[in-house]
């Protein structure tokens, strides 16, 4: 198996896949709630190699002692969690026996990359993939580290099998869904992908009810059940787009006060650090 530190400075696609080939099992762990890796560390071999992104601590509450890689992306003020003071805390989740180091990726031209004296001198590779998914992706949105990873991954042709854990894509009161990412365009993609064998998804990627129906009635078009489910979505989302709007002419006074104190707190800030 790869030795720790493995990742320390890599490059290249080529680098890359010579560490990522050694490995029969590869798991992609997604930062939600639909992520259990103690029940995923039970599942897989030993030997699998666990695929992390940034901030760890969101899924792990005790040391992960498996193969592990951690990505980082590059924003533009760096990686998050370099910025927010967070990189001792993220590394002290790994055993460091097995912690291959940190993959830093850049998607994106105003994506910064970070250097290992960023990460406390922790081994740090890195992976520039601006514009790789541009002829692909959504115009006007960029992809997230999992998604972007997923698909590079598949795209290696690897010996091994790549396993998606907890993408969801799911918002709750934890976890939020930012908007910058086409969620609804990765989550197609991935379940296609999966179908096609490409890719598979821990817990499977779930039956296709409009499969099932097509199969039921072969004498309806499977292009006419798609058109009508297409249909239903559309006026579903123009009734919740209306809600939405009679809640944001409620919430006008609350978010009138909430920007009224955001723009006193730095003030405040200020005062008591002179005081």
């Amino acid at each position: 198996m790869p030795a720790r530190a493995a990742a320390a400075g890599l490059a290249t696609t080529d680098d890359w896949r010579a560490l990522f080939a050694r490995y029969s099992e590869i798991v992609l762990v997604a930062n939600s709630t639909a992520s259990n890796v103690a029940e995923l560390r039970a599942h897989y071999p030993a030997d699998a190699l666990f695929v992390f992104f940034n901030k760890v601590f969101k899924v792990l509450d005790q040391p992960f002692e498996g193969h592990a890689i951690l990505i980082t992306r590059g924003q533009p003020r760096g990686a998050g969690i370099v910025y927010r003071g967070e990189v001792d805390e993220v590394l002290s989740f790994f055993d460091r026996a097995h912690f291959l180091g940190i993959m830093n990726i850049r998607l994106a031209d105003d994506e910064k990359p970070n250097t290992s004296a960023d990460f406390h001198n922790a081994a740090t590779g890195h992976l520039d993939l601006r514009g790789h998914f541009d002829p692909l992706y959504t115009e006007g949105k960029v992809p997230t580290s999992g998604f972007a990873m997923a698909l590079w991954l598949s795209e290696l042709r690897l010996p091994g099998r790549i396993t998606l854990a907890g993408f969801s894509a799911r918002r709750s009161e934890k976890w939020r869904v930012v908007s910058v990412h086409d969620w609804s365009y990765e989550q197609v993609f991935l379940r296609l992908f999966a179908r096609l064998g490409k890719i598979a998804i821990h817990g499977g990627a779930g039956s296709n009810p409009y499969q099932k129906l097509s199969e039921r009635f072969p004498e309806i078009p499977a292009a006419e059940i798609a058109l009508a489910a297409a249909e239903v979505l559309s006026e579903r989302l123009s009734n919740t787009d209306a809600e939405v709007d009679k809640l944001i002419s409620l919430t006008n006074i609350i978010r009138s006060a909430d920007n009224f104190l955001r723009r006193l707190k730095p003030s405040l800030l200020k005062r008591r650090r002179q005081s």
